[in-house]
């Protein structure tokens, strides 16, 4: 008896300092805090930093194409047969071979560009690129920023209904146990209880339910925020906040200010660019050349003259190099159409873009019109739903009303609770659109 009364005390104590660290393990996270957390770890804002930086390479890559080319060479030929040129000297035919067994060579090569209008036009397109990775970064973090706030108020509604089942719960269990004590005493039917109990139980299938679908929420979140699913986290109630008034609206919104029209000014940008590189093979290129070489040549092994018997030489030449394009089978000429079209695709783009972006932007204040007015007339449905329940439950306990008008007033409660949560649900998606909408997506995190 005295050592399983230890082995109690002993998992009292461990449970007891275990309890500590799941409490700090359960991180508490706002609104803020998560999407803080989503800019600095989400996988795909991420992925898009790395490729502003790939963006600086590309840069150094075309610059490169405008900077001078060196290049070395190094060879060593070994010739067992000597080739020989025959000549007549003074009416007599003689042979003389060319050259020696060994020959060997370095030399280094100089190439720089004095005009090539298609390098310097690939330079302008590649800075361009680069503003290109910078503004979709920028529009990443803004879909990350949506993305996570959606998912963080879907997980506050889903607990807020969870609260409203558990409240339904204890309030059917207060009957359960009325119905009980009446069924015992002879002044309620059996069916009456097994109605209860049948309505219990699916309150409690309901809660395993939204349970489920908490976690998978939450799963959701730590996903899109680029947190390990394993992290335990815990939202504050608080954050899903009563709405009451609408915020200010404007007639219509500044474009310019939207990351999405920056980035098709700079998709304009870069089809011009590309459209002026076609053009550019029309262009002559001209370039400077320059080499240096050293042979040496011997009748055995012998590399640069390394041997008395070697003989040794160098060699050296600079130029100009003038390419002018005449004819290619109008090929760039196709280019530059299709370049041409690309552009009229564009301009296309941009008006549907535009206009998908006025429309986002009305609907968003549609929606928050309609979900403020829900909300008022939600939250005093579910107050008068509150009052009725409270008041039928008085009259059954009093004999004045049926278990079936206390039941079907349960269920309108809870129905007027979740409905009310939805209209918040509802109203904090449209407000994310609303601000979305007029480019301050980012105020979420400050």
């Amino acid at each position: 008896m005295l050592r399983v009364k230890m082995v109690k005390l002993m998992l009292i104590l461990i449970i007891g300092s275990a309890l500590p660290q799941l409490v700090v393990a359960q991180q508490q996270v706002t609104l803020k805090d998560a999407l803080t957390f989503a800019l600095q770890n989400n996988n795909r804002v991420r992925k898009a930093k790395l490729d502003i930086e790939g963006g600086r390479y590309k840069v150094e890559e075309v610059r490169a194409q405008a900077l001078p080319q060196i290049t070395g060479n190094v060879g060593l030929t070994y010739n067992p047969i000597i080739g020989q040129l025959v000549a007549n000297f003074g009416g007599q035919t003689q042979a003389i071979k060319l050259g020696q067994n060994w020959n060997s060579t370095a030399g280094v090569q100089l190439s720089q560009q004095l005009f090539n209008q298609q390098v310097f036009t690939g330079l302008q397109a590649a800075r361009s690129s680069e503003e290109y990775y910078n503004l979709n970064s920028q529009l990443t973090e803004e879909q990350i920023i949506e993305l996570v706030a959606n998912n963080y108020y879907q997980v506050l509604v889903n607990r807020q209904q969870l609260n409203v089942i558990d409240t339904n719960i204890k309030n059917v269990n207060i009957v359960e146990k009325i119905v009980s004590n009446q069924y015992k005493n002879g002044l309620a039917r059996k069916i009456d209880v097994d109605r209860i109990n049948v309505n219990l139980t699916n309150l409690n299938t309901q809660r395993e339910q939204v349970i489920n679908a908490i976690t998978q929420l939450e799963n959701q979140l730590k996903f899109s925020m680029g947190m390990p699913v394993a992290t335990q986290i815990n939202l504050p109630a608080t954050e899903l906040t009563e709405v009451t008034t609408l915020p200010v609206f404007t007639d219509s919104i500044d474009l310019a200010n939207r990351t999405e029209v920056k980035l098709l000014n700079n998709q304009d940008k870069l089809l011009s660019l590309q459209r002026k590189a076609y053009v550019a093979e029309y262009y002559p290129s001209l370039a400077l050349t320059g080499n240096y070489t050293y042979s040496s040549q011997s009748d055995s092994f012998d590399f640069l003259k390394s041997n008395a018997a070697a003989i040794g030489y160098g060699a050296s030449a600079v130029g100009l190099t003038l390419r002018v394009p005449i004819f290619n089978g109008f090929l760039t000429r196709s280019k530059i159409r299709q370049a041409d079209v690309d552009i009229k695709k564009a301009k296309e783009d941009r008006r549907e873009s535009v206009n998908a972006l006025n429309l986002a932007y009305e609907n968003a204040k549609i929606q928050l019109k309609n979900n403020i007015n829900t909300i008022k007339a939600q939250r005093k449905n579910a107050d008068l739903a509150q009052e009725i329940y409270k008041s039928t439950q008085n009259n059954y306990n009093n004999g004045l009303a049926s278990l079936t008008d206390l039941l079907d007033t349960e269920n309108a409660l809870t129905s007027a609770q979740n409905s009310y949560t939805q209209a918040l649900l509802n109203y904090k998606i449209a407000e994310i659109q609303l601000i979305k909408s007029n480019g301050n997506i980012k105020s979420l995190v400050q």
